[in-house]
């Protein structure tokens, strides 16, 4: 825990993890549900299995991931989101950035389904981190 009490603009600071949260759940569902997408819809598959869309999605989570979580750190003080964060950053491009694994379709879907759930949970994690702050810091 930080040893100041800082009195950040909390909503604007929440909203951005929420945000991050969702679209990272979104993400892992999309990978998830990828295979079964491919299948049954080729031509709605064909869109979303796009090398560019994926790689869009991941450098979007990547930017308002690392922006909410080093913002909120430098209130908070915690390192935790920040461990959570990382490795789901590092799956996702390990995902998208290799020529070989984008093609592999299982090992795609569960590279990017694992990162974007860490993603997200790195939001909620920073969610929770904030809170504790703010009521430590209200006490």
């Amino acid at each position: 825990m930080s040893a100041h009490c800082e009195r950040p603009a909390a909503d604007h600071r929440s909203a951005i993890d929420r945000l991050g949260a969702t679209g990272s759940l979104l993400c892992a569902i999309h990978c998830a549900a990828l295979p079964a997408v491919l299948v049954a819809a080729p031509a709605l598959g064909a869109v979303f299995a796009h090398r560019g869309f994926d790689i869009g999605f991941v450098a979007f989570a990547t930017a308002l991931g690392l922006a909410s979580l080093l913002s909120a750190y430098r209130i908070h003080g915690s390192g935790r989101a920040l461990r959570v964060l990382v490795p789901g950053l590092v799956l996702l491009w390990v995902g998208v950035a290799l020529d070989g694994v984008h093609g592999l379709g299982i090992v795609h879907a569960a590279l990017m389904a694992l990162g974007g759930t860490l993603v997200a949970a790195a939001h909620v994690l920073n969610l929770r981190l904030a809170r504790m702050h703010a009521v430590a810091c209200a006490g």
